[in-house]
């Protein structure tokens, strides 16, 4: 599959007053539809439904609601709004769609996420593009995504794509913020993502949006761990998206990164909320971070949340996250276990697995 993800952030789709911005959709579209026309399958990752819903509402950007509630009301103004116009605007250009509205359990429950992949790659057979978007009117702050970059990169993950394309009203990732700096300059390549830790990168979105820089950063860096190339580059410039696609130059680059991990870790990693952290001994931490072994209870010193067996867990040892694992025991099975060598272990609990956290069920952090 030669499948592009393309994500357009808020800014690109509406103004700072909630209107749609048909002029640059248009433009994006005729890209999207010279994309499917070459025979590449084309997902569009969009945000904008709040802030096409506030605009109907007649909400200034200034007063964007805050509450949940609020939130998912001004969504379910703006949601279908928002596809209709890149329906409209795609099937102008011989090009069909389907909208797809994804939550954070979809990809977090693995038999969600393997259906979401069912569906998608279905859609993208049949030459359909997928107009994708977080289901802000029925997700929390508990189960949200917390905006559509996370999104993008595990769509992106989740289909193996060839490619992320995230669309800012930005040119790409600068040495400081250009709305605040004129100085600021363009980085073109990141190769290693600690170079940027020194750079004055924002995490001011737009009025209307609820990323900004950082948050596209971290999601090229979980797409790249796939072994998916990223780009951030501008959706206001045109031919943005054939460019990215073609290898060209454009924004920022960010290549694949070798020692990638399997679809599975990615997703334990990425998706998988974690429900409780276990504390484990000097021993346990460097065995699991250099000798890529299993963490038996024996290693474990402490135990905290409450979890049962299946549910992701972090594992952490002086202040810091070791990784994140599959818990083959319950919080109070591992409370009463902990410490114990195996041998003992199969006293208390006869039935258990040997290991607290197999290592193919464990991903470093």
């Amino acid at each position: 599959m030669s499948s592009i993800v393309v994500k357009l952030g808020s800014s690109i789709v509406a103004t700072d007053e909630g209107a749609v911005r048909e002029e640059v959709l248009a433009q994006i579209c005729d890209q999207l539809a010279e994309l499917h026309r070459m025979g590449r399958q084309p997902i569009v990752v969009t945000s904008g439904a709040i802030a096409r819903g506030m605009g109907a509402l007649g909400i200034p950007p200034t007063s964007r609601p805050r509450a949940v509630d609020e939130l998912q009301a001004a969504s379910a103004v703006g949601q279908g709004k928002l596809y209709q116009v890149y329906d409209a605007l795609l099937q102008a250009r011989g090009v069909p769609s389907a909208q797809v509205l994804l939550t954070f359990f979809d990809m977090s429950a693995r038999t969600h996420y393997l259906n979401a992949r069912q569906t998608l790659r279905k859609l993208l057979e049949w030459r359909v593009v997928p107009v994708i978007n977080e289901n802000d009117t029925t997700t929390t702050d508990e189960i949200s995504f917390g905006n559509n970059d996370f999104l993008a990169a595990q769509v992106a993950i989740l289909l193996g794509a060839e490619r992320l394309v995230l669309l800012t009203d930005a040119g790409g990732v600068f040495t400081a913020d250009p709305r605040l700096d004129p100085s600021a300059e363009l980085v073109a390549r990141v190769d290693e993502f600690e170079a940027l830790s020194n750079l004055a990168i924002g995490h001011q979105p737009s009025p209307l949006g609820s990323g900004g820089m950082r948050s596209k950063i971290v999601a090229a860096e979980m797409a790249t761990a796939a072994g998916i190339p990223t780009v951030i580059a501008s959706g206001l410039e045109p031919d943005t998206i054939l460019a990215a696609a073609a290898g060209e130059t454009t924004g920022t680059f960010f290549p694949a990164r070798s020692g990638r991990y399997s679809s599975f870790k990615l997703w334990l990693k990425y998706a998988k909320p974690a429900r409780g952290r276990v504390l484990v001994d000097a021993g346990a931490a460097r065995a699991l971070r250099d000798g890529g072994t299993s963490l038996l209870p024996v290693g474990v010193v402490e135990v905290s949340g409450t979890f049962d067996a299946g549910d992701a867990i972090e594992v952490a040892h002086d202040g810091a996250i070791v990784g994140k694992g599959i818990a083959n025991y319950s919080a109070d099975e591992l409370r009463r276990v902990r410490g114990m060598k195996s041998a003992d272990v199969r006293e208390v609990l006869p039935l258990a697995s040997e290991e607290a956290v197999h290592r193919d069920y464990f991903v470093l952090a």
